[in-house]
């Protein structure tokens, strides 16, 4: 059962069940789930499983890693941190801490022991609690209180009273809005009282937030978070976004940031480091769709579905000798989405390659880029190095991002209006 299409997933069940990567290596096994405990009437987010990997460590997997569930094994999926897991005060784990805890049935005012929790994924790919298993209290020697489901709105006591999360109440408000909306209302807000919800902001939403601030903005809330919270944020932001927040550290922090993150994911960070900021190189993200010359056009459909690609990102793949990852073997060209569409999944996309789509160097300066796109009307363009190894991607909106004034950012959040 994937994520796109369970319906229910009770999490005390996923207790011992084994974790494995996409090749069918054991990782580990689960021993508990973590969600978030919200004020009012939202119910708790499932953010992730503590799981144990050799020898005998406890490390934290996001739901985001998480592309298969069922009742024998959860599969992930890219980089999963090893780091030791350690619990966050806004966190609360379901076995050790949930489960024998008493709730109050709304209707009739009755207390019961809570013995599971169902989650479902909404429409946003949250996966949000629905439903809880629960026990009535037994009457008489021996016997065993009634067990039965009810559904999340029927129950109270699993809420975080506002009081002790200040920053809860705004959250629940701003929770539906896109990155760039929470950027704008976080602008606004007291450095202390920033620094609350980003706290309590999951890594990859705030990295999504981060991205869309002003780099004050940006650098404040980032020297503020601990430094294995910083490091973990700077891994789910884009590469080149990433970057541009690093090269606004003092050099100590910068340098202490990078060694806490993944040694793939810094690398990548201190290859965009090396360019200026207003090159090809330093606009470029380092993470573009890139297949082998013998993907078929179906790999390549199905890469470009991602839901965390932008629409840029996701409209052209490109095709290289091995390896794929950046710095990738010898350049060979791009395929468009549109032309994807038009062949049979079988096809190999080697066959269907547009060359007359010319990469440009990393040195090349933000005027000639601009020129560039303008001239093709291109929404992205290649970066390749002297030996024509693909470096990257430069996609529209980097494009336009350095060329609009350096506080547009805060013009915007402060007088601009949304259409609808």
């Amino acid at each position: 059962m994937t994520t796109s299409t369970a319906t229910r997933v009770f999490l005390a069940r996923l207790a011992g069940i084994g974790v494995f990567d996409p090749n069918g290596d054991q990782l580990g096994k689960v021993r508990d789930a973590i969600v978030v405990l919200r004020s009012g009437n939202n119910p708790p987010r499932l953010t992730g499983l503590v799981v144990e990997v050799q020898p005998r460590r406890r490390i934290f997997v996001p739901m985001t890693k998480v592309t298969n569930i069922d009742t024998g094994q959860i599969i992930v999926t890219g980089t999963v941190n090893l780091r030791r897991f350690e619990q966050r005060p806004n966190e609360t784990l379901v076995t050790a801490e949930i489960l024998d805890r008493t709730v109050e049935l709304l209707a009739v005012g009755e207390q019961v022991s809570v013995l599971d929790m169902a989650v479902e994924q909404n429409r946003a790919q949250d996966w949000l609690v629905s439903q809880l298993f629960v026990r009535k209290g037994g009457h008489g020697f021996r016997r065993r209180g009634e067990r039965f489901i009810v559904q999340w709105p029927e129950i109270h006591g699993l809420s975080l009273p506002i009081a002790d999360q200040p920053a809860e109440l705004l959250l629940a408000s701003l929770e539906t809005l896109p990155a760039a909306d929470i950027a704008a209302v976080l602008h606004d807000l007291t450095p202390k009282r920033r620094l609350e919800v980003a706290r309590e902001l999951d890594d990859e939403r705030l990295a999504d937030v981060l991205e869309e601030l002003p780099e004050d903005d940006q650098v404040e809330i980032l020297q503020m978070l601990e430094a294995e919270r910083a490091a973990d944020v700077l891994e789910e932001m884009d590469p080149d976004d990433a970057a541009d927040l690093i090269s606004g550290l003092p050099k100590a922090q910068a340098e202490d940031l990078l060694e806490r993150m993944e040694p793939d994911e810094a690398e990548d960070i201190r290859r965009l480091l090396t360019y200026d900021d207003f090159s090809a190189g330093g606009m470029m993200t380092t993470e573009p769709v890139v297949l082998p010359a013998d993907a078929t056009v179906a790999d390549a459909l199905a890469h470009i579905r991602n839901a965390d690609l932008s629409p840029a990102l996701a409209s052209q793949v490109y095709v290289t000798r091995s390896p794929t990852e950046t710095p990738t073997g010898k350049y060979l060209g791009a395929c468009h989405f549109q032309r994807l569409l038009r062949e049979p999944p079988a096809t190999m996309i080697s066959s269907i390659v547009d060359t007359t789509l010319v990469p440009i160097g990393p040195n090349v300066n933000l005027a000639d880029v601009a020129r560039t796109f303008a001239a093709y009307n291109l929404v992205a363009l290649p970066v390749v190095d002297e030996n024509n190894r693909l470096l990257g991607a430069v996609t529209v909106d980097d494009v336009i991002d350095h060329m609009l004034p350096g506080d547009w950012r805060e013009k915007e959040v402060h007088g601009g209006d949304h259409l609808g």
